[in-house]
């Protein structure tokens, strides 16, 4: 090997036989964002554990509060998952962009969430009503995607207008 090679050779920094590689940043903002989301849907699972739990028993539980009024029951139990859901974005999710603003930032998740809502109400009207798909089959389709629809445009609307403050 010449005196040059023996340079170029020493000018490259070695790694130890501990080194790891380093991850690229374009990773770990990836990884981030994966996590990020994972948190998110794993809060709104909790959130419709709650909402489905407490429709039912406000409706068949003990004493049955609500037996004859199935749609204060759902409102109840929205009204309720939406605030856990809140409180989980808030401190978990979306931590690091929480603002000083709570009532705001309650408010705006809160008109979010109205939207997110309606959006599988209107697939499965545009489903029924429009393309005349009625079945049970079609319903459900229709309803899945748009709690799909929904769950994405959630996640956008709070990223873009509910969680805005810097970490």
């Amino acid at each position: 090997m010449s005196a040059t090679d023996e340079r170029r050779v020493a000018d490259v920094p070695h790694a130890g036989p501990d080194a790891r590689p380093q991850a690229s940043p374009r990773l770990g903002a990836l990884w981030a964002r994966a996590a990020e989301m994972l948190r998110f849907l794993s809060v709104g699972g909790v959130a419709f554990v709650v909402d489905l739990g407490l429709f039912n028993l406000l409706r068949f539980g003990p004493g049955e509060l609500l037996e004859h009024k199935p749609l204060t029951a759902k409102i109840l139990s929205m009204a309720v998952a939406t605030l856990v859901s809140w409180l989980g974005n808030r401190h978990w999710t979306f931590a690091a962009h929480r603002t000083e603003r709570h009532g705001r930032e309650l408010l705006v998740y809160g008109a979010v969430n109205l939207v997110g809502a309606a959006v599988p109400v209107l697939t499965l009207a545009f489903s029924h009503y429009v393309l005349q798909q009625d079945s049970p089959l079609a319903d459900n389709v229709a309803t899945v995607v748009g709690i799909a629809v929904g769950t994405v445009l959630r996640y956008v609307g709070y990223k873009r207008w509910v969680f805005t403050g810097r970490s």
